[in-house]
């Protein structure tokens, strides 16, 4: 019986990006995700959500919810909520109030993590939902300053206070959050704020 193995599926993830047969690699992920034996560096629940990714990338939405289900109902640990790429799966099936639904549940939970408000803004972005997705990523923005406070750094000013806050030191997903927001801000014609300013410095 195979071995669930981090190393594995992110080879045959950089197999499928190279020949762009990410079916091949959807199908054998999810049969390994099935048959392997997980381990602590791979759960299975990992296993079936980058398997999902796979089928998303392989025009296969129907399978990729399976795969994000699959994952969910698994309940390991996962590097992000499948729900997440379980509502992208579903609005490309037209199913869009069931994928709304699962948005709203996430915002109801509490949005604790910066990388799943990047990812929710960037897919609604993708679904001309600017203001949800303005809404998404300064909550992502706000959770990342909120950590930043958390480890010791020095806190942010809220936006509209007029003091442009300084980002030399921020983390990677804090940048893209900024740069996302500024872009969604920009194209809804909003003028800058004070999170908007944390860009010159970052």
């Amino acid at each position: 019986m195979p071995v669930l193995s981090r190393e594995e599926f992110d080879a045959i993830e950089f197999d499928a990006a190279a020949s762009g047969d990410h079916q091949t690699a959807a199908m054998l992920m999810s049969k390994l995700a099935v048959i392997g034996t997980q381990t602590d560096s791979m759960p299975r629940s990992e296993a079936f959500l980058r398997a999902g990714e796979q089928w998303l990338l392989a025009d296969d939405p129907a399978a990729a919810a399976s795969g994000f289900r699959l994952a969910m109902a698994d309940g390991g640990p996962v590097f992000v909520d499948p729900r997440v790429p379980l509502a992208r799966a579903l609005f490309l099936l037209g199913k869009n109030a069931e994928a709304q639904s699962l948005l709203d549940k996430l915002k109801a939970e509490g949005r604790r993590d910066p990388r799943m408000c990047d990812l929710v803004a960037e897919l609604l972005v993708e679904r001309a939902d600017l203001p949800g997705a303005l809404d998404w990523a300064t909550a992502g923005v706000e959770c990342s300053l909120e950590r930043r406070r958390g480890s010791g750094g020095q806190a942010q000013p809220e936006p509209g206070d007029g003091a442009a806050g300084q980002a030399g030191d921020a983390e990677p997903e804090l940048r893209l959050l900024l740069s996302l927001r500024y872009r969604i801000r920009n194209d809804l014609g909003l003028p800058e704020d004070s999170y908007d300013a944390m860009l010159d410095d970052a």
